[in-house]
């Protein structure tokens, strides 16, 4: 009877950890090598040409993510470019201005698409072959630009950039994604843009209703590129800040998800939470919350 006393405390223990929702968070995990930043993205039907990866940015700008699903953002791990510190978009949201001055430079690419000039970019880039004549890729845009500056005639750029132009698009369109073109409007009293794709999580209206740290973010959208010929291609994943380096902005990029065709398996739509997986986070672990420093501006 005792042990089976001692097995329900646990359950019980599980139960409450799992109800506190303290079980997962988004984590990162920073890294600077391009190669593995590349391979984590790949997906099928993808071949990279030896020695083609290149990434250019601070140290501690991309990295890993982890616990996406739990955080919000609806992709559960992949890759992650900022225009700060990676690490910063950890939980919990406790700034309304986090920001990382990383002393770098801008990508022409990027200031030729937002006509401003850009600071603190990270990009990867990187040769490759597809089986097939389309291909795909997924992932979130995030920024602490949101609210405040939606309708600023500054705003951090980023683009996936392939054979020299850009594909990260909102759905059914040719607009590039930015806080300017998803959002929900500002505090000032000016109109969103698509809000049907954005994410608000800012501290200044209620927030954070999300375990990340970003005031804002889209939903998973897919870039999309259909008939390529035959042969080698490129791909340039970019992100910096716009006309100053204040206000960290982010990608999120799907694991597996570089493909050459869409693959809905590869973005993953959280299931409501169960008693089954409530206990199970509770027994088999709980994320921590690291606190990190910030640069303010």
């Amino acid at each position: 009877m005792s042990k089976y006393l001692s097995h329900l405390s646990i359950v019980g223990i599980g139960l409450t950890i799992g109800l506190s929702g303290t079980a997962n968070a988004l984590t990162i995990t920073p890294t600077d090598d391009g190669n593995a930043l590349a391979n984590a993205i790949l997906g099928e039907g993808i071949t990279v040409s030896p020695g083609s990866i290149s990434y250019t940015g601070a140290s501690g700008a991309s990295g890993f993510f982890d616990d996406g699903l739990a955080a919000g953002i609806s992709i559960e791990s992949g890759i992650i470019l900022s225009s700060g510190q990676a690490i910063n978009a950890e939980p919990p949201n406790e700034f309304d201005d986090a920001s990382s001055n990383n002393n770098f430079a801008g990508d022409s690419d990027l200031t030729t698409l937002s006509g401003l000039n850009t600071f603190d970019a990270a990009t990867l880039e990187f040769e490759f072959e597809s089986k097939g004549g389309d291909l795909s890729l997924n992932f979130v845009f995030a920024s602490e630009e949101y609210n405040e500056f939606v309708d600023n005639d500054s705003s951090d750029a980023f683009g996936f950039f392939l054979n020299g132009k850009n594909i990260a698009l909102i759905p059914g369109t040719s607009t590039p994604v930015s806080i300017k073109t998803v959002n929900g409007g500002d505090p000032f009293g000016t109109d969103a843009n698509n809000p049907e794709f954005f994410n608000n999580n800012d501290l200044s209206d209620g927030g954070p209703f999300f375990d990340i740290e970003y005031d804002g973010f889209t939903d998973v959208f897919t870039a999309q590129a259909v008939g390529l010929s035959a042969g080698t291609h490129t791909i340039k994943l970019a992100i910096a800040d716009a006309d100053d380096d204040a206000l960290d902005s982010a990608v999120f990029i799907a694991a597996n998800s570089f493909s050459n065709q869409e693959d809905p398996d590869s973005v993953k739509t959280p299931e409501p939470f169960s008693i089954i997986s409530l206990l199970a986070l509770g027994l088999f672990g709980s994320g921590s919350i690291f606190k990190r420093n910030i640069i303010r501006k």
